[in-house]
């Protein structure tokens, strides 16, 4: 066994020129697919230490004996969210809740770093005067969802009235409509995630999906890179009498080397991107470091699961070798793929009309996964139909070519363009369901509300002018709507951002758990909808960077496989321009058709989840991959030019 390996990384070593830039792509392609494989799985990590932080401040209820009592509602001030936590010791002793020191005593105050920040940089009748004078600490990064959030944490007594309702009554008996969290006698801060972390966590997964797809199919492609060349060097060694097992042996060593040299290689440029990751914003923030660092086990796996996966791949690529080394050595055409390959696709479809909504995320995850494979499946059987037609349809030298080369190796041809065909069915089942961000419309930013008890409607409008007088604010105030809750409404007369603020706080306290809020508060809070563009936008990048590294170094591989093709058709008399014509051809053609067959097949399995037709964004998002894709093919197989030129100037025999 170790003279084979010795004799792999011999000829690993010893492969020329031209062996080593094969190798060099395959570290390139692996490095590519491991360090964006990283960023997917860690987008579920992330989301899933945002929804452990945040859940303390979504309590459940004690079964038990009871220790304090917690109320959560959410105020604002300019354009940015603040979460305003009460508690309430029942016991000396209680637990302090994550990011404190220690539990805060009635009438003081814990702020976030941010929120101490801009606290004491903007006036106190715009926001510290909400707040105690009595500052008992800083909120720990541990207790925050994102870096800078605005969180600020009070101590009351148990009596109080933010821990006992509007009404005075007992905490846990009854909640004061329209609080986030009403009062909560707990045991501990163990909570819960929400729903909006949890629907989070969902989209994270099936963005995941979309992007984990491409990246495995990418990395199994790498393993064929060059694989003319190696399948030609060991059908050789076949032929002198080596072993199946041992020309096994030496592909999965020689494919394992390579990978694992690319696994560490993207391992490294994924922590070096990792204060890129940190800056995109979602949810109403940015990413703490640890947020973006899967951790070592995940990292451990990566670099043991992508090698191996290469080295299957290329396993699998042998057949031809291992069964018939002579044909390899003839260079005979391989058998023509299966129709086989259609059914699973379709059958795979048949099942994404049952899908919807109400569906799981891990459902939904795997029917997305298994239509991408699919995809990848039928890729080269389509590309073969196509080299079939277009060679009999050929009326120019250049398009001839062409079409011979897509019968006679679809798989290479599929290779070039499966990236930017991935990208497609992406776009066009993420485009589909992008929501535009002119949905609501532009809502009123000055006109606040404040819910109000119906029995103290009067008491309340009254306070609400007095104090708004006090602070200088020119507001008509009116009470409207029935039933046990009404909604007093302040109209101010000046409309900027300060006055707004300064009545906010003027509001402050008027009806516990509640604060003064207005439309354009509750569009902003709704931050999911335009989170989903924001994720849109990621998973269309580094779809794209998959495709355009995927046609790139396909490229360049696909000649490096068929220099002495192309050699002997310059020595033929055969212009480098038609040579180049050809290979445009043979990306151009199967990418028309391909791409937009997964961009059909991305909004057919979007139409399950769809509730509205397409909007301006969905069809800017479809028209822009489409560009792009193109744009990136075009680029990739015009960079390889030089290579082309290289290997045909002189196609004398070579060692390598």
């Amino acid at each position: 066994m170790s003279g084979l390996m010795g004799l792999t990384w011999r000829l690993l070593r010893g492969g020329g020129r031209r062996g080593l830039l094969g190798a060099a792509l395959t570290v390139i392609a692996v490095a590519v697919s491991t360090a964006l494989l990283l960023f997917a799985v860690t987008a579920n990590f992330a989301f899933q230490g945002r929804a452990d932080r945040e859940a303390w401040r979504n309590p459940v209820g004690a079964t038990g004996k009871a220790v304090a009592i917690e109320a959560v509602h959410t105020d604002y001030v300019r354009d940015q969210t603040i979460t305003v936590v009460d508690l309430a010791a029942l016991e000396p002793g209680a637990p302090p809740p994550p990011g404190l020191a220690r539990f805060p005593a009635p009438g003081e105050v814990w702020f976030s770093p941010g929120l101490a920040e801009l606290a004491g940089r903007l006036p106190a009748d715009q926001l510290a005067a909400r707040f105690p004078a009595k500052i008992g600490g800083t909120v720990g990064d541990e207790a925050l969802v994102h870096p800078g959030e605005l969180v600020a944490v009070r101590g009351q007594r148990p009596d109080s009235r933010p821990m006992t309702g509007s009404d005075g009554r007992i905490a846990g008996t009854t909640a004061p409509a329209g609080a986030a969290v009403p009062p909560t006698k707990i045991s501990d801060f163990t909570g819960e995630p929400t729903g909006t972390a949890a629907a989070y966590q969902a989209l994270g997964l099936v963005a995941s999906v979309l992007m984990v797809v491409p990246l495995l199919v990418f990395g199994g492609a790498a393993a064929r890179l060059t694989v003319a060349r190696r399948d030609q060097r060991l059908a050789a060694l076949r032929l002198v009498g080596a072993t199946p097992g041992q020309v096994v042996t030496m592909t999965v060593t020689e494919a394992v080397i390579t990978a694992f040299g690319g696994a560490v290689l993207g391992t490294v440029l994924y922590g070096l991107s990792i204060p890129l990751i940190t800056g995109i914003e979602i949810a109403g923030g940015t990413w703490f470091v640890s947020d973006a660092w899967p951790g070592v086990l995940p990292v451990l796996a990566a670099l043991v699961a992508v090698p191996l996966l290469v080295g299957l791949s290329a396993v699998i690529g042998l057949r031809r070798v291992v069964v018939s080394p002579l044909g390899v050595a003839r260079r005979e055409t391989p058998p023509a793929m299966r129709f086989v390959r259609v059914v699973a696709l379709l059958a795979i479809l048949a099942v994404v009309p049952s899908l919807g909504v109400g569906a799981g995320a891990g459902m939904i995850a795997v029917v997305l996964g298994l239509a991408f494979l699919a995809v990848n499946l039928v890729g080269p059987w389509v590309v073969a139909l196509i080299g079939r037609i277009t060679a009999r349809t050929a009326r120019r030298p250049a398009r001839l070519l062409a079409g011979r080369r897509l019968m006679d190796d679809p798989r290479a041809a599929w290779r070039t363009v499966s990236g930017v065909a991935m990208t497609g069915f992406v776009a066009g089942f993420i485009g589909f369901l992008s929501p535009d961000s002119g949905l609501f419309g532009a809502a009123n930013a000055t006109d606040l509300h404040l819910s109000v008890p119906s029995s103290q409607v009067a008491a309340a409008t009254t306070e609400a002018r007095e104090r708004l007088s006090s602070a200088g604010i020119l507001a008509g105030v009116d009470v409207r709507g029935d039933g046990r809750t009404r909604v007093l409404t302040a109209s101010l007369q000046e409309r900027d951002t300060e006055t707004v603020d300064r009545a906010r706080t003027a509001l402050d306290g008027l009806v516990p758990g509640h604060a003064a809020t207005s439309a354009a508060d509750e569009e902003r809070s709704n931050r999911l909808l335009g989170d989903i563009g924001t994720g849109t936008v990621t998973v269309l990048a580094v779809s794209f960077l998959v495709a355009i590294a995927s046609a790139g170094i396909t490229a360049a591989s696909s000649i490096l496989d068929r220099r002495q093709t192309y050699a002997l058709l310059r020595l033929a008399g055969t212009p480098l321009e038609v040579l180049n014509r050809a290979r445009r051809a043979e990306t151009l053609i199967p990418l028309t058709v391909m791409g937009g067959g997964a961009i059909a097949i991305g909004v057919f399995c979007a139409l399950p989840f769809a509730y509205s037709v397409m909007n301006l964004t969905g069809v800017i998002t479809l028209l822009g991959c489409v560009v792009l894709g193109f744009a990136g093919v075009i680029g990739a197989g015009a960079a390889s030019a030089p290579l082309l030129r290289s290997v045909t100037t002189d196609p004398a025999p070579r060692p390598d």
